[in-house]
């Protein structure tokens, strides 16, 4: 600020970190093996300074919303799953193209809560790494569900080609199949396979 051409104060404007950032981007690097990316439309130096305070060092600043696009084509074609977060209608394409899109749901335009796979219904970013988690424990109870099903009906169908299966049997066998695998499935209703997170927080 001025007064008779001579400065006499300066007013400086700078995003502030959310309180669980740090802690976010460290529990997504321990669960991918690598740490995240930043994409952003904002100033590169204000960007890296944030990226810097939470372990961040891939930044790519002043996006617009086919760059970011662009960025996610390019490690897709590495080979590489990619997950975008986002809450800005500048975000909407980013989600689409990725593998996986989460919007986080409050404060989430409504452009990027239509295109995301999931929604995070509370503005936590702990909740990330929550879903991360559960999506992987949800892929291998499926991987289960699928194995213990082919194991049952393989026993019962060779059991009633070599020999004559009982009717009653093969009905127990076969609803008893159905009985696992649904037990097996309610298993992601347990507390702790939600860590940091409930099951109303995500959608």
């Amino acid at each position: 600020m001025l007064r008779d051409d001579a400065l006499v104060g300066v007013l400086g404007i700078a995003d502030r970190l959310r309180t669980d950032a740090r802690a976010t981007v460290a529990a997504l690097t321990e669960l991918t093996g690598r740490p995240p990316a930043l994409l952003t439309g904002d100033n590169e130096r204000a960007a890296r300074l944030l990226a810097a305070e939470v372990g961040i060092t891939d930044v790519r600043a002043g996006l617009l919303p086919q760059d970011k696009v662009a960025a996610v084509r390019e490690w897709e074609a590495e080979g590489r799953r990619v997950l975008v977060v986002g809450d800005g209608v500048n975000d909407a394409p980013a989600l689409a193209a990725a593998h996986t899109g989460i919007a986080m749901g409050r404060a989430g335009s409504d452009l990027a809560l239509e295109t995301a796979d999931a929604v995070v219904v509370r503005d936590e970013l702990a909740t990330v790494p929550a879903v991360v988690a559960l999506s992987r424990t949800a892929r291998r109870l499926v991987v289960q569900n699928l194995v213990i099903a082919g194991v049952f009906i393989t026993v019962l169908v060779a059991w009633d080609l070599i020999g004559t299966l009982p009717l009653p049997l093969g009905v127990a066998g076969h609803e008893g199949s159905t009985v696992i695998v649904g037990l097996n499935g309610l298993r992601l209703l347990r507390e702790h396979a939600w860590p940091g997170s409930s099951v109303k927080d995500i959608a």
